[in-house]
């Protein structure tokens, strides 16, 4: 395993490279889930998420011979993003291999650091195969987004912060894809805060983790809005650490990935991708282990793609009974619209959208459809002016 002097050595090794990021207390996260929250806010690095600090540390790390021939990397995104922009740092030309369908943002400003780009398979497992065949084809040096001792304990030095400016905390929980952040995380635990629980946290469609601690067969798969932790092949050094540290991970549903990510948006002013909110899901999703702790997250990535984040906030809106979308039956007379507008707007209610249907798709042709979004303060809000336009008119949610 690596040591906890090996994390301190690569602090040292990329300090002035990498941001030293702010670890605060968010006192409306604090509120909302009854813990006391510290956020570690390291998505202001300039490339937008925590992979920069093994990056630096790997590349701080390679021989003359291997900066020459160049470097290679696989990624779904932030580790293609940070691997190219300490590459460029260096002068040291690299290739980066990313899914087909990875977010265009993350491929956008992966290139924009100078790399070269190579969208290939659908897998990060299908990514890697090709970068590990212009490895040995170009003689190219393969930094791994996880596996690997230097980049273990460069992402190790995002705990070290933490702990040194918060140096009580009773639980940390990190965000966990191939391994690199939480094997780190808990090297620098059991030498800084032995007391402290440290938990990992996957998505229910990628808990690959989860399954290998409890000896299962790994089957991951299908989509999430946290592909940043969306690993099949996990690292097998960060497994060894896990399983001889005794670190549990927690698996929580794409539903609370969607609600840490407008929980941040709403109570921290902060954007995060999905990977970056899964710290917070984990909290929201068991309570229970948390409660009245002083609790460490982190905000480990924010390249989401702007539509996702759109869509994602509209359907936590929807989730929380802040936004309704309803079907009214009405007959078809004049003096309906303003009826239904005059009973939304006496409660309080906004409308956002209005579709009128009058020949297809109403039951009677004396009758009209009424399709309507109408945003609401609460979820007891909202109930009110559907119970109001119940009382008129035939009412069902969609």
């Amino acid at each position: 395993m690596i040591t906890f002097e090996d994390i301190q050595s690569a602090a040292r090794r990329i300090e002035g490279s990498v941001l030293r990021s702010p670890f605060l207390r968010s006192d409306g996260i604090s509120r909302l889930t009854g813990a006391e929250v510290y956020i570690k806010y390291d998505h202001l690095q300039a490339t937008g998420a925590f992979k920069e600090r093994g990056a630096a540390n790997r590349i701080a790390l390679l021989t003359p011979e291997e900066r020459k021939g160049g470097v290679v990397a696989m990624s779904a995104g932030n580790h293609a993003q940070a691997v190219a922009r300490h590459a460029a740092l260096a002068g040291i030309k690299a290739t980066i291999v990313m899914p087909r369908h990875t977010p265009a943002t993350k491929v956008t400003r992966t290139a924009s650091w100078g790399a070269n780009v190579v969208l290939h398979g659908e897998t990060l497992a299908e990514a890697a195969a090709e970068a590990h065949r212009l490895e040995a084809e170009e003689g190219l040096f393969f930094i791994h987004p996880y596996d690997d001792p230097a980049v273990m304990a460069g992402q190790g030095t995002m705990a070290l912060e933490m702990f040194q400016d918060v140096p009580d905390l009773d639980a940390l929980v990190v965000a966990t894809g191939g391994g690199g952040l939480i094997s780190g995380s808990a090297i620098v635990a059991q030498a800084m805060c032995p007391n402290c629980l440290v938990y990992g946290a996957e998505v229910e469609n990628y808990a690959a983790f989860a399954q290998a601690l409890a000896g299962e067969p790994i089957h991951v798969g299908g989509p999430t809005v946290a592909e940043g932790i969306a690993v099949r092949d996990i690292g097998q050094r960060p497994l060894e650490v896990l399983k001889t540290l005794h670190v549990p991970v927690l698996v929580v549903s794409e539903h609370a990935i969607e609600r840490a990510i407008a929980t941040l948006v709403e109570n921290a002013k902060q954007v995060a991708e999905g990977a970056g909110a899964a710290g917070l899901a984990a909290v929201q999703s068991f309570p229970e282990l948390f409660k009245g702790k002083k609790v460490g997250i982190s905000i480990c990535g924010a390249n989401i793609d702007p539509r996702i984040l759109a869509n994602t906030l509209m359907r936590n809106l929807l989730r929380d009974g802040r936004l309704l979308r309803v079907v009214l039956e009405m007959p078809d007379r004049p003096g309906m619209l303003a009826e239904v507008a005059t009973r939304i707007g006496a409660l309080g209610g906004n409308i956002i959208e209005v579709a009128h249907h009058r020949l297809f798709s109403s039951p009677s042709v004396q009758d009209a459809q009424l399709e309507i979004m109408i945003e609401a303060r609460d979820a007891a809000h909202g109930a009110a002016i559907e119970a109001s336009l119940a009382e008129v008119f035939v009412l069902r949610r969609v």
